[in-house]
């Protein structure tokens, strides 16, 4: 009999995580895919990581996942986005090479001694007293396990659309999940249709480039992972191309928005509000002369280029006079044409926070089958969920990320609390507490928590533990140490316009000065040792932010007060007096886990808050 710890069922970005996380827990994973030559791959653009979301696969990284490591070893170039703001929203965002990221992944699946893969699809779940005991193939296998993961990304009963071409299939061409939508609608789940997109790709060499705009990486040592050594070199990375769409471009579109997909009255999925079919921002933006697109390289190994911000579901001989209408595309050659894609999704309302479903036990869901999307956004779901399967059958309390400790936990918050009826992205503005939740900062929020559930090594946590310590030691000297008459110091402040007396400041009290950097004073006079980069520009966040995270962190603490309060899963909310109509019908559907959870919920007022609260502390 086949019998594992966990099933995962889906070989995408949510699958890939949560696999891993139960068998570096040393516990046993059975990976089951439409296709084994398809685990990892990157269907729509070549790229991981940007706003919010470069901060997600830093976390998962701090949790001891793969993502940020992958990306780090394939990448071809490099970028730190927002540069020219403040660190609660700088990012990293690699383009990677398309072609080695599957492989990559692939190979670090099957080197695991904890994992298995089998290639078949999943039609129904093997449950009893509401209970997922395992998976049902397309061949009546049976599959047991303690804990079942649905990971199915767009695949869930998909359909590709190209104008009024409509195909029952998968992201190109692959097969489609039949079956299993039907019966997680005979168990009572609730599930709504999305859509999303890709661009066409096109030939490198038909392209002119000296109509674009180039866009180059960032130099510098920089690398997702916590523990990689071995950044891409400035000399290695290949640049992207921007370019505008234009007037003529602009007619086309207009001219044939009856023969879209999307306007045609073919796709009935709600697409994603931040990411737009170019067919959508020409309509929705009519007033906007042109739209910008990325000319992207999907790998050094190929000629194929992706024109990001170019999604369509116009038919292709409309997609080719789109593309041809572009700067420097007069003469270029597509490669594989555009579609739409449309898929089923569970409300995530019916979610608990550890990603288990309240409906059936031990039954998880992670990644666009919870209505998100992004690859960064479904990772991050993906080790949660391995992290909780894993919890639940050693009967321990689940991992719940709060929203002021990362992304990843405001994500499942939104999710899980407020729900969604189209495609959910991260976005920093989504935060409350987007300085508290830094790029640079990961770690020191996350790399406990990955030790204590078992799944970040010990190397790993040692050199955590080791540059913790160094930030406070560095943090220490930095207020104790004070400028001398004779330190460079003083000339460098002069030269960034301080023309007052420093010498008897402390170090601490200069970083708080505009464009006084840090690293370039260690640089300048001599301290106790010499502190690796990422030590010193963590202190100089810390200090020169210091007034507004502490504001952060005292209206964090105010709400984990909220968070403390647990609501009994057994509580019967008719019985509950003077609430709100609305109130009272969305805290029966959502049957939050605290009081905090619950202030988030949408219909529910401070005034229900209150009487809600007064319950509970009368029961």
């Amino acid at each position: 009999m086949n019998e594992f710890d966990v099933i995962i069922v889906g070989g995408g970005h949510a699958g890939i995580e949560a696999t891993l996380a139960v068998a570096n827990m040393g516990y046993k994973a059975c990976l089951l895919t439409l296709d084994i030559n398809n685990i990892g791959q990157t269907p729509c653009n070549p790229s991981i990581g940007g706003p919010a979301k470069g901060v997600v696969v830093r976390e998962i990284d701090a949790l001891g996942g793969q993502m940020g490591k992958t990306t780090d070893d394939v990448c071809i170039q490099m970028k730190m986005l927002n540069t020219a703001k403040g660190p609660g929203v700088q990012c990293l965002r690699a383009q990677i090479d398309k072609k080695l990221y599957s492989p990559y992944m692939q190979n670090v699946l099957k080197s695991n001694k904890n994992v298995t893969i089998k290639e078949i699809m999943i039609t129904s779940l093997i449950v009893s007293d509401n209970r997922c005991l395992g998976v049902i193939t397309e061949k009546d296998e049976k599959i047991y396990a303690k804990a079942t993961i649905l990971t199915t990304g767009t695949y869930l009963q998909s359909t590709i659309l190209i104008g009024h071409d409509i195909k029952q299939e998968g992201p190109f061409g692959q097969r489609s999940a039949i079956g299993l939508s039907p019966y997680l609608k005979s168990l009572g789940f609730k599930l709504l249709r999305l859509k999303t997109g890709t661009p066409p790709r096109v030939k490198k060499d038909s392209i002119d480039f000296s109509f674009s705009e180039v866009q180059y990486g960032t130099p510098g040592n920089l690398a997702f992972s916590f523990s990689n050594i071995k950044a891409i070199k400035e000399e290695e990375q290949i640049p992207c191309y921007l370019i505008h769409t234009t007037d003529e471009t602009k007619k086309i579109i207009q001219d044939n928005l009856n023969k879209s997909a999307m306007y045609s009255g073919n796709v009935k999925g709600r697409g994603p509000r931040y990411c737009p079919s170019i067919e959508d921002k020409i309509v929705r933006f009519a007033d906007k002369e042109r739209h910008q697109l990325f000319l992207e390289p999907e790998s050094r190994s190929n000629d194929s280029i992706y024109v990001q911000g170019f999604s369509t579901s116009m038919p292709i001989d409309v997609q080719e006079k789109m593309i041809h209408s572009l700067p420097g595309l007069k003469d270029a050659k597509i490669i594989k044409y555009a579609y739409a894609i449309e898929y089923d999704a569970i409300y995530p309302t019916q979610l608990k926070l550890s990603l288990e479903t309240k409906l059936i036990e031990n039954l998880f869901t992670a990644g666009q089958i919870n209505g998100t999307s992004g690859y960064e956004e479904a990772a991050g779901q993906g080790i949660i969920a391995g992290i909780n399967a894993v919890r639940k059958i050693t009967n321990k309390e689940p991992l719940i990320l709060k929203r002021n400790e990362s992304y990843i936990g405001l994500m499942i918050d939104d999710l899980v609390t407020k729900g969604t009826n189209e495609p959910y992205r991260l976005l920093t503005s989504r935060s409350e507490y987007r300085l508290l939740l830094r790029h640079d900062n990961a770690d020191l929020r996350l790399s406990k928590y990955g030790y204590d559930v078992g799944l970040l090594d010990k190397k790993s946590y040692d050199a955590f533990v080791c540059k913790k310590e160094n930030i406070e030691k560095l943090m220490n000297e930095a207020k104790s140490f004070k400028i001398k008459k004779d330190s460079k110091i003083v000339s460098y402040a002069k030269e960034k316009g301080y023309e007052d007396n420093i010498i008897g400041t402390s170090l601490y009290d200069l970083i708080k000065r505009p464009n006084l950097s840090l690293l370039e004073m260690s640089k300048l006079d001599t301290l106790s040792q010499n502190y690796a980069e990422d030590v010193i520009n963590e202190v100089e966040i810390q200090v020169k932010y210091e007034g507004y995270l502490k504001k952060q962190e005292k209206e964090a603490m105010e709400q984990e007060r909220l968070e403390r309060h647990k609501i009994p899963s057994d509580i019967n909310y008719d019985d509950v007096n003077h609430l709100a109509i609305e109130a009272r019908q969305k805290l029966k559907e959502i049957r939050p886990e605290t009081i905090g959870q619950a202030s988030r919920i949408s219909g529910v007022n401070p005034a229900d808050i209150s009487v809600l609260m007064v319950y509970l502390k009368l029961r």
